[in-house]
């Protein structure tokens, strides 16, 4: 018995989807960029996560990750890890085009995909906003 349509309808599992892929180019490695955003300061937090942020040039944001042993033992360590990357690869399109975001979880806070999404988001909109502002600031001395 065959289960395949005949009608010719594209199935939403044939549409095409957005390279979701976690690329070299969306990863912030250089320690010149760390340290570009530590001495920045522009900084946004909420109970999840706090985010550095900081514009980069590209035509897309990176993203890079900094998970202190404060947070907990090596395997806990590497959860927060793999969903920050999960988060930033399925968000990818609705975060701020330009900007590299060095992202921390909180000391306390528990790992979970979906709160990590929200927060990446929002705090990565924040970012941008008050890095706008500094320079703003900056500009009107």
């Amino acid at each position: 018995m065959n289960h395949t349509s005949d009608h010719g309808d594209q199935s939403e599992s044939d549409a095409p989807k957005p390279d979701q892929r976690f690329l070299r180019q969306y990863r912030v490695v250089l320690r010149n960029d760390f340290k570009r955003m530590y001495e920045n300061k522009t900084v946004v937090s909420d109970s999840e996560l706090v985010v550095f942020a900081h514009p980069n040039g590209l035509d897309h944001p990176r993203v890079g990750l900094v998970v202190s042993k404060k947070v907990g033992n090596a395997p806990f360590r590497n959860r927060w890890k793999r969903l920050i990357r999960e988060s930033f690869r399925l968000n990818r399109p609705d975060l701020p085009i330009g900007f590299d975001f060095l992202v921390h979880p909180r000391r306390g806070a528990s790992p979970d995909l979906k709160r990590i999404s929200r927060s990446l988001v929002s705090l990565s909109w924040r970012g941008v906003r008050r890095w706008k502002q500094n320079e703003k600031k900056k500009k009107g001395k």
